[in-house]
């Protein structure tokens, strides 16, 4: 079932709650995007029928397979945007942090992958430059050591 962006925001918000906090209630997802507590149980209702979440005995909101599967894949898109905005594009942490939330509910797979691609290469490059700076400058310390023996 397709989930609004709404959805996709609680399911995320649970999810990143659940490692920071462990068990998670209603009442922290409200707290957490400073909404009111109906709100996030009505919320939290259709999700539940949607088959993304139960509800516990006391009251734990406990992501099911399929929402953190979804949850997942909007906080691995959130990270990924968040990181490409920072790091190629040069964009403060707050603006990539807010432009992130609202991006990863509507960027295309193929725009997702290729910002993937892109960071991977990036970083295999950073990578590169580093070992071949290392590289050069133990040759340059050879060198100079050879010209002083002389």
């Amino acid at each position: 079932m397709k989930i609004q962006e709404s959805g996709e925001n609680y399911l995320e918000t649970i999810l990143i709650l659940e490692k920071e906090k462990g068990n998670v209630r209603s009442i922290d997802v409200a707290n957490r995007l400073e909404f009111s507590k109906a709100s996030i149980s009505r919320a939290m209702g259709i999700l539940r029928e949607a088959g993304y979440l139960t509800i516990d005995d006391a009251g734990n909101l406990l992501l099911t397979e399929a929402g953190r599967k979804r949850a997942g894949q909007v906080y691995e898109r959130h990270c990924l945007i968040k990181k490409f905005f920072i790091e190629a594009l040069e964009v403060s942490e707050e603006t990539a942090e807010k432009d992130a939330c609202r991006i990863e509910h509507v960027i295309s797979d193929e725009t997702f992958e290729q910002m993937k691609l892109w960071l991977a290469a990036a970083e295999e490059f950073a990578q590169l430059s580093f070992e071949f700076d290392e590289t050069a400058a133990k040759q340059s310390l050879q060198e100079l050591e050879d010209l002083m023996k002389l």
